[in-house]
């Protein structure tokens, strides 16, 4: 849902007297997020006054409340003060006694996609909580920045806007803080919806932007965070007259592709540990009920048992812990309340949400119905004494993986994302994986439960993030600047949204809010190679001309002929997407899970540059478990391939073979391929992609 907002709030300011009173600097920073601080220090770097003020009282966010797991990308374009970030984490690690619970060389040094201890850079990736903090509380006394913590926004009348400028901005505790260049750093963007900016909540339609995997995801199922066996929703198996089981909705899921309201999933990033001495249980919260649970105890029956595929490890016998599997600690559905909720209501959404989560761990360890050998291992594992030490080893920030998103001046879409839209105006890159998480459990019409929103899509290489990405409109708002709910769209927000970025992003939003102050313009009018200048010479990374790097797929562009990836194809059926097997052609493969209730087909249209023959080819990836007997239709003849055999034409690019032959058939204009699994009944269809290569 967007929203398009004229406070009434904002045809009063002129009334309201400026306080004499108030805290004032040049740049004010609200919200003491990772990308807050990295911000105020780079305002303090560039020799101007900088107040940092915001919610919280610990400084961070997620990078201090648990997310230790890094999920960085190519690391290659991280730079300036987010590189120094991970520099001064490998400092500290550098130094023994920073190993208080296990010797360095048992550290077994696995990163996200590389090492987390990158020696030759002087960096690290993978890091404990109370570390991060620390590193952010250096950070603020070594530039002397002052900071105002435990300041909650009046959101109703505490902005006060003239003539399209922020004047001042005052808290619930009365103090009122005033710059000329405002930075909102929050996760949920408190202060650029109060400024009356525009924004959008929830999966705009795929149509608004002409992109594929924004809006509703039915039957798009990536990662392994869905129900791969039926698993019956109702409180009396088969009886829907007896009711649903709790966290199942009994909403309709949508169409796929349309727009919605709804959020993708919030958890906690718990650190916990299985060192005895250091280790508190799993408590047992207040209004416990194990029926809370009963679908977990489904999914367990069911013969499910990756509990601990998400127990990555961090230094000192520790783990950032996440989400796995259709049942974990996403509390899918729980949150859409959230982005424009009330801060009571906030914090009733993040109380149920805890509730929830320390709720599953006590389920998992004590519940008699969990398997034996799951619980054997989970009563090893608990919370941190040394970890949140206010809080009781719990993590004092929920993840809030998506809230508002600011609709400013240009709004990044995937089509930024993969490379198809030129972005001049870079301000940093981001590389990660488009991702979401899942946003809604439904009700098939089968009678089983499913999760619907998990994607996960490879930008194939880094991308540029464009500086009208981090400005309002210019009708809005002309002093602000909005690193953290920057204008995109659900899915390029998906990869956007890792720390690494938002602190790129913030170091970039305080410069251009410095530059614009030295020359006394509105932030959308400042000179781009001005700001280009000065972030190159802070080392921030603003484009990278490394090769194409997908989940191990192979770039379409690269081969002879025509080839059209599975993405270009008309689909029916019930397809689900993976890139386990290598090789294959782009992001992904498509494969039928072996369902043969469900007819599917894969239909691609091809526009042959000149009549004549063509030899066709298709792209699977062959194994024991593939059908022998997959029918391909060109036109009008089919021919039946054994995918269990591996394809024999080859890639320069690896050593497997890739494209299998089909036949050679006469073109006019057109060319029609359909793939389907009809009869197909004795193992897994396997659809890539097709070539065409005209035979001379």
């Amino acid at each position: 849902m967007s929203r398009l907002i004229i406070p009434i709030a904002l045809l009063l300011i002129a009334c309201i007297p400026q306080r004499s009173d108030a805290q004032q600097a040049d740049v004010i920073v609200y919200g003491n997020t990772s990308a807050g601080v990295i911000a105020a220090v780079q305002a303090a770097k560039m020799k101007r006054s900088v107040i940092l003020v915001g919610p919280d009282r610990h400084l961070g966010g997620l990078s201090s409340g648990g997310l230790g797991w890094t999920d960085s990308g190519r690391k290659e374009t991280v730079g300036g003060l987010a590189r120094d970030f991970y520099h001064r984490i490998w400092q500290h690690y550098d130094q023994n006694d920073a190993w208080t619970w296990q010797k360095q060389s048992d550290y077994g040094n696995r990163g996200q996609g590389s090492a987390a201890i990158d020696a030759d850079n002087r960096t690290m990736w993978i890091f404990e909580p109370h570390v991060a903090e620390q590193v952010f509380e250096d950070l603020i006394a070594e530039h002397k920045i002052q900071v105002f913590r435990d300041e909650w926004l009046d959101r109703e009348t505490g902005v006060d806007v003239v003539d399209g400028q922020i004047t001042q901005i005052r808290t619930l505790s009365g103090k009122t803080f005033r710059g000329k260049r405002y930075i909102d750093a929050t996760y949920e963007g408190d202060l650029m919806a109060a400024a009356g900016v525009d924004y959008h909540v929830g999966r705009e339609a795929n149509d608004v932007y002409q992109e594929k995997w924004n809006g509703v995801q039915v039957g798009v199922l990536h990662h392994k965070h869905w129900f791969d066996k039926p698993i019956d929703p109702y409180i009396v198996p088969g009886d829907p007259s007896s009711g649903v089981l709790p966290l199942i909705s009994t909403d309709p899921p949508g169409v796929r592709g349309e727009g919605d309201d709804r959020v993708q999933a919030y958890c906690f990033r718990m650190c916990l540990t299985d060192v005895a001495e250091n280790r508190l249980p799993f408590p047992q919260p207040d209004g416990y009920d194990a029926k809370e649970y009963e679908l977990l105890k489904r999914v367990f029956d069911a013969g499910w048992r990756d509990a601990f595929k998400k127990f990555d490890p961090i230094p000192n016998r520790k783990t950032d812990t996440n989400n796995h599997g259709p049942f974990s600690t996403d509390n899918i559905g729980m949150n859409y309340d959230y982005p424009d909720g009330s801060y009571q209501r906030r914090r009733e959404i993040i109380a149920q949400h805890e509730a929830y989560q320390k709720g599953l761990m006590y389920f998992i360890a004590n519940d008699p119905s969990v398997p034996a050998k799951i619980q054997q291992a989970m009563k090893k594992w608990g919370l941190p004494k040394d970890e949140f030490k206010d809080n009781g080893g719990w993590p004092h920030q929920i993840y809030v993986r998506e809230a508002r998103r600011m609709i400013g001046t240009h709004v990044m879409t995937e089509h930024d994302c993969m490379g198809v839209h030129d972005v001049t105006d870079s301000v940093g890159m981001g590389s990660y994986t488009m991702d979401s998480h899942n946003v809604q459990r439904y009700i098939k019409p089968d009678g089983t439960v499913q999760n619907e929103g998990d994607i996960g899509v490879h930008p194939g290489r880094p991308y540029r993030i464009s500086y009208g990405s981090l400005v309002p409109k210019k009708s809005q708002c002309t002093n602000l600047l909005v690193p953290v709910c920057i204008s995109s769209s659900h899915i390029a927000f998906g990869s956007i949204r890792m720390e690494p970025v938002f602190m790129i992003l913030g170091q970039s939003a305080a410069t251009a809010a410095i530059l614009s102050i030295d020359q006394d313009i509105a932030v959308q009018d400042l000179d781009y190679q001005v700001l280009k200048k000065q972030l190159d010479a802070d080392r921030q990374v603003l484009q990278f001309d490394g090769p194409f790097v997908s989940n191990g797929g192979m770039d379409p562009s690269k081969f002879p002929g025509q080839v059209l990836d599975d993405s270009d194809a008309k689909k029916s059926g019930l397809w689900r997407s993976s890139h386990s097997v290598h090789p294959f052609v782009g992001e992904e493969y498509l494969h039928d899970n072996g369902d043969k209730q469900t007819l599917s087909k894969v239909t691609w249209t091809v526009d042959v540059p000149k009549p004549g023959k063509y030899e066709v080819r298709i792209s699977y990836t062959a194994n024991r478990n593939r059908s022998t007997k997959v029918p391909v239709r060109i036109d009008n003849q089919t021919v039946l391939v054994n995918q269990r055999k591996k394809p024999q034409q080859r890639s320069r690019d690896t050593h497997d073979g890739i494209w299998h032959t089909v036949g050679t058939f006469p073109f006019a204009n057109t060319a029609t391929i359909e793939i389907s699994n009809a009869n197909a009944d004795d193992g897994h269809v396997i659809v890539d992609a097709v070539q065409l290569i005209r035979v001379k």
